[in-house]
């Protein structure tokens, strides 16, 4: 199958990185250091090569080395398919993001069209038991690495709808200032409900069809409140009913902004909310997983894959399980934990990488296994 990896990566003045550079090939890559070294920097780094703001969902200005602020840049050398891109990511004192690809001004969009990259933070680890726009994020970046542009029908919505909440809030009562803003959210709210539920079934069938050591997720889409409307024409007529309603909460109450992620444990039945924190931790990396193996079938090359301090919250037997299903996909994993035994079951499998800190700047080494 053909790849998907970074085979350079050199940062300028981000984060902790003064400067770094890595060679890299297209086995996973371990990254160990002791905490506060710039593990996560570097990993976050390697996620603004996909659309979105990135592992951390930061400001450009806040991702810049302290105390210059000088502005920042990644470059990354990214083979994709049968094709190999330089990818340039760049903010200038603190100003919006810029993207540069093969040395040509590009959109986020066209990020997505050559790269897929997946992520597990530990901040996502209590996703079942916090609020739903956690979950909601995390339904929309797995629906956005099988559709690419299902980020600009969510900016689309967004947008539509923060004007139609303004009207809301000023009481505007008048039908016909609601109408085009409805039809606009009803368009893009219907296409963002059919990709979510696209890719919840790809997700499906990649775990159904896949021998593996980590649980099976049910994942079903739910509404906060009724059901969502299944198409535009259904959605204009469902924001037009609730209008009144709408006008007493001064917000609007129906659409895919109000859907949730439910999932259940399928061997026990039990739903993940009332799973054991280790079982909760691995049905999520069970859902990279299966995310990363339908993409593997429906982009043509499995993901890259950024794992943050995941080694340290499993066993050593998950942990190897782990290791296992990741170099058999043949995906570049790239996974911080604080010291190398953590990886001792790669081996050679793997590419070692070890961050330091010296004085508030953070240096990267590459090791031997």
């Amino acid at each position: 199958m053909p790849g998907l990896y970074l085979s350079e990566l050199t940062l300028s003045h981000f984060r902790s990185h003064k400067s770094g550079r890595l060679t890299l090939d297209a086995r996973p890559v371990a990254i160990h250091g002791p905490n506060g070294a710039g593990k996560t920097n570097l990993i976050e780094a390697v996620s603004l090569l996909s659309p979105g703001r990135g592992l951390r969902r930061a400001a450009a200005q806040d991702m810049a080395r302290r105390p210059e602020s000088l502005g920042w840049k990644i470059t990354g050398l990214l083979h994709s398919l049968q094709s190999v891109h330089e990818v340039e990511i760049l903010s200038e004192e603190g100003a919006a993001r810029q993207v540069r690809i093969d040395e040509k001004s590009a959109t986020q969009l066209a990020l997505g069209r050559i790269a897929r990259v997946l992520w597990l933070i530990p901040s996502m680890d209590r996703l079942w038991i916090e609020g739903t726009e956690g979950r909601r994020r995390f339904l929309d970046r797995m629906t956005m690495s099988f559709l690419p542009d299902h980020g600009d029908a969510a900016l689309a919505y967004e947008k539509a709808m923060r004007e139609r909440n303004r009207l809301l809030k000023d009481q505007v009562r008048d039908a016909h200032w609601y109408l085009a803003l409805e039809r606009q959210m009803a368009e893009a709210g219907a296409q963002i409900h059919a990709n979510r539920k696209h890719a919840l079934a790809l997700i499906a069938g990649a775990q159904m069809q896949a021998e593996t050591a980590f649980p099976t997720a049910e994942l079903e889409l739910t509404q906060t409140e009724g059901e969502m409307p299944e198409g535009a024409d259904d959605l204009r007529e469902a924001l037009a009913e609730s209008r009144f309603r709408d006008l007493i909460a001064g917000r609007t109450l129906v659409g895919p902004h109000r859907a949730d992620l439910y999932g259940v444990y399928a061997a026990k039945g039990v739903p993940a909310a009332d799973c054991s924190t280790g079982e909760q931790k691995a049905l999520l990396v069970s859902l990279i997983l299966a995310n990363a193996r339908a993409l593997a079938r429906d982009f043509g090359a499995p993901p890259i894959l950024l794992l943050d301090e995941v080694a340290a919250h499993l066993d050593a037997t998950r942990r190897a399980a782990l290791y296992d299903e990741i170099c058999g996909l043949g995906a570049q994993a790239w996974m911080t934990g604080t010291g190398p035994e953590l990886f001792a079951e790669l081996g050679p499998r793997a590419q070692h990488v070890h961050v330091t800190d010296t004085d508030g700047t953070s240096r990267i080494t590459s090791e031997a296994p």
